[in-house]
């Protein structure tokens, strides 16, 4: 196992972290800048607001986007036991 394999094995595990984390943060995200945005024209100052949306919004975000990322994992992790002989060399 040379430093390219390393490398390339590191690239990839670093963009499937964050393929699978993006949409959940992706939500969390736009959901706080929606809330943000509303106490900024009302002028609330409550700052335990976001939390409920937020909470919601990450579980409907794993409800619609949990298949796929479970998926994602999955196979990424079978393509990296069945080429585990390679990486031993």
């Amino acid at each position: 196992m040379n430093e390219s394999v390393v490398l390339a094995l590191a690239k990839e595990t670093l963009w499937i972290t964050f393929l699978v984390g993006a949409p959940i943060l992706g939500v969390t995200m736009v959901i706080g800048i929606a809330i943000s945005i509303f106490q900024a024209v009302t002028q609330i100052n409550e700052m335990t607001l976001t939390f409920v949306p937020k909470i919601v919004g990450v579980f409907v975000a794993l409800i619609i986007f949990g298949p796929w990322m479970l998926e994602t994992i999955v196979s990424f992790t079978s393509a990296l036991f069945s080429n585990l002989a390679m990486y031993g060399r």
